[in-house]
């Protein structure tokens, strides 16, 4: 069973940063891809960044220029660094990870999630 465990989150002032860490029970490269999605109170989970095979990365547009996603294989591990922060960013920040088994059959895990708050 993939477990995927968020960390990293926490109040910061506006301007500030934060990194959010989504750890893997097993190997990290063995997803298709590791996204952040984040929800703020009542709306939808939006997509945050992703990370590809390659490290191939996107951004949301609302992101772009001030978050970096990064995969540490190491560790099992994909992080989200969050740069000037700003009160918008807050919300509970989800890790999900994608695989696909040799019959195309893709496989989705989410993390359970980390509250960012950022004050103004």
């Amino acid at each position: 069973q993939v477990q995927l465990v968020e960390s990293g989150g926490g109040l910061v002032q506006a301007g500030g940063s934060l990194r959010l860490s989504c750890a893997a029970s097993g190997s990290i490269d063995s997803f298709n891809v590791v996204r952040w999605y984040r929800q703020h109170p009542g709306k939808q989970r939006e997509l945050v960044a992703s990370i590809s095979r390659g490290d191939f990365t996107n951004y949301a547009d609302s992101v772009k220029g001030r978050f970096t996603i990064s995969r540490d294989s190491a560790k099992n591990t994909v992080h989200l660094q969050m740069n000037s922060l700003k009160p918008e960013d807050t919300a509970v920040y989800y890790c999900n990870a994608e695989s696909i088994n040799f019959a195309s059959r893709r496989f989705n895990y989410w993390g359970r999630g980390t509250q960012v708050t950022v004050s103004s």
